[in-house]
């Protein structure tokens, strides 16, 4: 049966994403420049970041005031309603910075603590991924499927790695071991596009350390709607310590090598 709630907050989700995609694609500065930093000198936030996170929260407020915040640059309210909106403004912010096509604005909403609904907005793609809970995941209006089941050593895999240095040494280490297993790895630097890469057949599958509920929540919801299995470390959700998502035969193997080969820790 549709849910009518989920039906308002799916289109408030998109709304909110698309004019807020609107603004990142054609407001940014010619002179745009790193306005603060985050875990370190290389992991940015320009002022385009918080522009749009004021624009969504803001949208989704008048809208829905009694709802919660969760946003990477800092919107956070606990809400009333049950409903509360993790948002992702910019994931991609140094490709943002460095004018690169691979960004996005992620937004989802949980409900009572599941998410229910996931928007990914990629402009620069002309893209925008949707899916509600139960009702299966889509693109650009069409139906998506993640791929068809290919063996380990012939899938292609995407990752990311981390602003910390000794963090992405480790992983480059990791990556150095895991790449003769693959077909090949990419790394997009957005790991909501990621995510819905996998949901729309173009990667068997993704992992990556250090990821933050606001990276992966839409993304993760896409994904599955499309069929891929997601999770973290054996038995355990996607966490902090890892993020994977994959086709239901590439994602377990994936998974145990992943965990063979400490992608967990630093």
């Amino acid at each position: 049966m549709t849910d009518p709630l989920l039906s308002e907050l799916l289109d408030l989700a998109l709304e909110a994403a698309r004019r807020a995609g609107a603004l990142l694609r054609d407001g940014r500065p010619a002179d745009l420049g790193v306005a603060a930093t985050k875990s370190s000198p290389i992991d940015v936030v320009t002022e385009m970041d918080i522009r749009a996170e004021k624009l969504i929260t803001g949208y989704l407020s008048e809208h829905r005031p009694a709802d919660g915040f969760l946003g990477e640059e800092g919107a956070s309210a606990e809400g009333s309603s049950g409903i509360r909106w993790v948002i992702d403004p910019l994931d991609g912010t140094v490709n943002y910075l460095y004018g690169l096509p691979t960004w996005s604005v992620s937004i989802a909403a949980e409900r009572d603590g599941e998410r229910v609904v996931g928007v990914v907005e990629a402009p620069m793609r002309r893209e925008t991924f949707h899916a509600v809970l139960g009702r299966g995941a889509y693109g650009n209006g069409e139906t998506l499927h993640c791929r068809p089941t290919a063996p380990l050593d012939q899938s292609l895999v995407a990752t990311g790695f981390n602003y910390v240095t000794e963090v992405r040494t480790h992983q480059a280490a990791v990556a150095q071991q895991l790449i003769p297993r693959l077909r090949d790895i990419r790394r997009g630097g957005s790991a909501a596009i990621e995510l819905c890469d996998v949901a729309a057949g173009r990667l068997d599958g993704y992992y990556e350390r250090g990821l933050h509920p606001w990276d992966v929540a839409a993304g993760d919801l896409i994904a599955r709607e499309a069929g891929a299995l997601t999770g973290g470390r054996p038995g355990r959700p996607a966490d902090g310590d890892l993020t994977v998502a994959a086709t239901p035969g590439v994602f377990e193997p994936l998974q145990a090598l992943l965990e063979e080969l400490g992608a967990w820790h630093d």
